[in-house]
């Protein structure tokens, strides 16, 4: 589904998007009320998110459409090549983050990412992001580290950089060789100690904080 306020927008992406041929554009919308309607109606696995839309903008429609569609991906498209931007949106729940001037390639990519369950943010975005981490970084090994990021065992830090870059509970299990429910436990109880409630948000909070390698 695609959610953008403008018609051309819209159509240009519908145009695009077709030509492949594992995608379906099942609905448009103009403005976030619209969104959660037509999400509502068709179900759709994945939403392109405007983020300056009337009525709601892209964050809240994410934050809304998530609670009443949890298996929905959501990638923001975006004018907005601002990281704290990026990252509300993240935190709000989507998958991805590309900017309107990256190309339809970009765009495809970050879909497909999120379909396979995956955080995509496209290069832009990702290296305000890294940079932001490395300068809170830097500011940490200054300061005291808040307490819940010092309780971060080995072990979870291990298992944080490897939800980040989109791998499974399965094949993190493989990875460190230990039992798939054992990773589970640790991404309950980073998610606990971070206070994040979704992988996106997880991924986003640990680029942000620099406590993963960008």
């Amino acid at each position: 589904m695609l959610a953008d306020d403008h018609r051309i927008m819209r159509e240009a992406l519908r145009s695009v998007l077709e030509q492949e041929p594992d995608i379906e554009v099942v609905a448009e919308a103009a403005d976030g009320i619209e969104a959660l309607r037509l999400a509502d109606e068709n179900a759709p696995d994945l939403v392109v998110m405007d983020i300056g839309m009337p009525g709601l903008d892209g964050i809240e429609v994410t934050r809304q459409l998530l609670k009443s569609h949890p298996a929905v991906k959501v990638v923001a498209l975006s004018t907005y090549s601002d990281r704290r931007i990026a990252a509300r949106m993240m935190e709000a729940g989507a998958n991805g983050y590309v900017i309107k001037a990256a190309g339809s390639d970009e765009l495809v990519r970050a879909m497909r990412a999120a379909v396979r369950g995956e955080i995509y943010l496209c290069p832009e975005i990702a290296g305000l992001m890294a940079e932001a981490g490395r300068l809170r970084s830097g500011e940490q090994r200054r300061e005291r580290k808040r307490p819940h990021e010092r309780r971060l065992g080995q072990r979870e830090r291990e298992v944080l950089q490897l939800l980040s870059d989109g791998k499974t509970a399965d094949q993190i299990a493989t990875h460190l060789n230990i039992a798939t429910t054992t990773v589970e436990a640790h991404q309950r109880n980073i998610m606990r100690k971070l206070d994040v409630h979704s992988t996106a948000q997880l991924a986003t909070y640990a680029i942000l904080h620099g406590l993963i390698a960008s």
